[in-house]
């Protein structure tokens, strides 16, 4: 086993450990460090990831922290009475795109990181209303002390309302009112600019009578700042989850079956092992016997030394090229985190068996690194204080019509050579939830399936990483082939290319906006890049980070072997690949 093999087994090896109790040293806990650094000159905004470094993009005259209603209200005044621009931006800071990054020298920052209290209950109409900087974990705590529950919501909790609202956040199911958050929400206030005659600044409430509401549920940062958001509850109640391992021959034609007879199912598929995972996940009723929990093994905290270890080791690997040891070390972390139901809990200590049956607000969010009491130095393993991982997450979302297509191209393509795929199943492998058909404006029309993968990123932007052809090939199918839509918090630049075409309502979201922010006091130009998606202009090695799709040899990386060069299976494609 080589050296990165031997670092995942020591971590897993540790987490295992720990779950047993046999470790039980716990103090020190290490939240993550504030998204907004100032200094003498202003403030600069960096993401979760550390991807945001580069001072020119991403920094602002100063930061403001409201922290009611009033506060925000009067920040949004001051900068318009001064005719700045704003960008509101959360606690947590986990976009890998730069929505929230500020005009340099003609902006502030608006952050809501303080105005996080408000969390309001309204049991007799089954609604809540929260302050739009309060974190996911807050607001379900809160909800299920009442006997209610939050009935969908993203996996990962290190996210505000606010955020959640902006980028069409969502979780996995087709049944009810679906699985995105914006379609659970019944009203929203937003804060805009006005004239001298309203103080500058005015707050618009808006539901489901207001034509704005649409534009506002998926907002992207650009019409406002939310202030408060109205979401619709249940009754509280359990899951039950199951995860069934088997054989990928039929996943085209089971993807849909799955989520029409189960609640909140999603699928995990590793191609490089032909292998999904199915996990059935059912609501029952609140007085089934079980006390268990989602602690997803990659949002739990880690040894600092091992993060930074299996980093380098993932580093070595990249360099030699070694892809037995890193298919060795997939098939390794594949093993436990079966071994370990992915982190499911039925006591909430430890695995014992399925089906695990807990709390829906302990079942359906997770991100025990954030704040939970942690081991000593221990942290989130991409926590950028630290030398842990560093990599991209793309986010494809398909018509669920033409989903299963897509499934028989990336089969076709991992049929030439198993082994290249990898790299990404020592991550996720494709991870596939359940959007249904939304009225939001930037939402999707029709029943969609969600596609997430992740993959290693080098430190230096220009360095190729292992089977750079292959993860942008998969790119390009989704994208350009198959017109798959972008996660607005996630993915390369290159996925937002022609992304207004793909909405049928863009050009209903773009009236709503003149209305909402017609000095466009809350756009800058890198937001505009993702939104409108503008290519830049196509500078040497401009493909190897996704900012452009590659059409001579010099936009990849020729000095290290890499040139542009067609697809494999979908030969529209134009990728980087190694010549020798």
């Amino acid at each position: 086993m080589g050296s990165l093999g031997i670092c995942l087994s020591v971590l897993f090896g540790f987490v295992l450990l720990t779950w047993d109790s046999t470790v039980i040293i716990q103090t020190n806990a290490m939240p993550p460090p504030s998204p907004v650094k100032c200094d003498r000159n202003g403030c600069t905004l960096y993401n979760a990831y550390g991807v945001w470094d580069d001072r020119r993009d991403c920094r602002a005259q100063r930061v403001v922290f409201p922290e009611t209603e009033e506060e925000l209200l009067l920040a949004v005044a001051q900068a318009n009475k001064k005719k700045l621009k704003v960008k509101i931006v959360t606690g947590f800071s986990h976009s890998i795109p730069k929505l929230a990054c500020p005009l340099r020298n003609s902006s502030i920052l608006i952050s809501t990181a303080k105005y996080n209290s408000g969390i309001e209950i309204d049991v007799n109409n089954m609604t809540v209303t929260v302050d739009s900087g309060v974190g996911l974990r807050s607001l379900i705590d809160k909800v299920e002390e009442a006997g209610l529950s939050l009935v969908v919501s993203p996996y990962w909790e290190g996210l505000s309302i606010g955020g959640i609202v902006s980028t069409g956040a969502h979780g996995s199911s087709w049944w009810g009112k679906g699985g995105a958050v914006h379609d659970h929400i019944v009203g929203i206030s937003v804060i805009v600019a006005a004239n001298e005659s309203d103080s500058y600044a005015k707050i618009i409430q808006l539901d489901a009578q207001n034509p704005l509401f649409n534009a506002a549920r998926i907002s992207l940062g650009m019409l406002g700042a939310i202030s408060k958001v109205k979401i619709s509850l249940e009754a509280g109640f359990k899951r039950s989850i199951t995860n069934v391992y088997q054989n990928d021959t039929n996943l085209e034609d089971e993807v849909m079956d799955l989520a029409v007879a189960h609640e909140f199912a999603d699928i995990t598929w590793y191609p490089s092992f032909r292998t999904t995972v199915y996990r059935k996940d059912d609501r029952v009723p609140s007085n089934t016997s079980g006390n268990g929990i989602n602690d997803f093994i990659g949002f739990q905290p880690t040894p600092i030394f091992l993060s930074e270890s299996t980093r380098s080791a993932e580093e070595n690997v990249e360099k030699t090229r070694d892809i037995e040891e890193q298919c060795e070390l997939a098939s390794t972390l594949v093993g436990y985190k079966k071994s370990l139901a992915n982190g499911l809990k039925n006591d909430g200590v430890s695995f014992t068996g399925y089906p695990v049956v807990g709390r829906q607000g302990r079942m359906q969010a997770s991100g025990s690194c954030l704040y939970s009491p942690k081991l000593t130095q221990s942290t989130c393993v991409w926590d950028r204080r630290i030398k842990g991982l560093f990599f991209y997450e793309s986010g494809a979302v398909f018509p669920a019509s033409n989903f299963g297509d897509f499934i028989r191209d990336v089969k076709k393509l991992r049929d030439l050579k198993p082994s290249n795929f990898c790299g990404l199943d020592m991550y996720i492998g494709f991870l596939m939830r359940f959007i249904k058909a939304s009225e939001a404006y930037l939402g999707h029309p029709e029943d969609s399936i969600a596609v997430d993968f992740t993959y290693y990123r080098a430190n230096d932007p220009s360095t190729p990483r292992m089977n750079q052809d292959i993860l942008e090939e998969i790119e390009q199918l989704a994208f350009f082939k198959y017109s798959a839509k972008p996660h607005w918090a996630k993915n390369r630049n290159l996925a937002f290319f022609g992304v207004k075409e793909k909405y049928p309502k863009f050009s209903k979201f773009l009236e709503a906006k003149k209305v909402l922010d017609p000095g466009n006091m809350f756009s800058t130009d890198l937001l505009d890049e993702i939104v409108f998606g503008i290519e830049s202009a196509n500078a040497a090695g401009c493909a190897m980070e996704g900012q452009c799709i590659c059409s001579e040899d010099k936009h990849c990386n020729p000095r290290l072997g890499y040139l542009c060069q067609p697809g494999l299976v979908y030969t529209a494609a134009k990728v980087c690949r190694p010549s020798v």
